[in-house]
């Protein structure tokens, strides 16, 4: 499936831009305000996605460091921490290996795209939030191209091409 975006900078020229389209019998979406949200729309967020990878990440690393911790203590029989004792001295070492699992699921997990956040569906949340309008239509490859020279008419901020995996992720 192939996608058609288009940012239209106010209501009138998102509504205008539908029924152009409409008329050449090509389905189209409008989403914001007062229309689809971008989540009813599916556009993932970015950030929500980071977080879930990350836990996912945590869920894993964190236990296995702390087995992991622990066992290279026990194996190697290194006294690091001699106030802690023999046990004393796995457990910490089981501890700093989570600490290492946890360190682990930020990295990999997504800690930066949490932070910063990144992707093209971040890009077209902000747009939203500044009150302009998406007008997607998802359709075959020759339907999308007569989409755009439709969509040329409405002097869009910004006209993207995408398959169904570069918009989602």
């Amino acid at each position: 499936m192939n996608y058609l975006i288009a940012i239209l900078s106010d209501r009138m020229k998102a509504e205008a831009a539908y029924l152009a389209l409409e008329k050449q019998e090509i389905q189209s979406t409008i989403i914001g305000k007062g229309y689809k949200t971008a989540d009813e729309f599916g556009l993932v967020d970015p950030k929500e996605s980071a977080r879930k990878q990350l836990k996912l990440m945590a869920l894993w690393l964190v236990p296995f460091g702390f087995f992991a911790g622990s066992s290279f203590s026990f194996i190697t029989d290194l006294q690091t921490f001699a106030w802690a004792g023999e046990i004393g001295n796995h457990i910490v070492g089981g501890l700093l290996g989570a600490l290492s699992g946890a360190l682990g699921s930020i990295f990999v997990g997504g800690g930066f795209g949490l932070l910063t956040g990144s992707g093209n569906a971040l890009t077209y949340r902000n747009r939203l939030n500044a009150n302009k309008y998406l007008i997607v239509v998802q359709e075959s490859e020759n339907t999308t191209y007569r989409a755009r020279l439709i969509l040329r008419q409405f002097d869009p901020e910004n006209l993207q091409d995408y398959t169904d995996l570069n918009l989602r992720y």
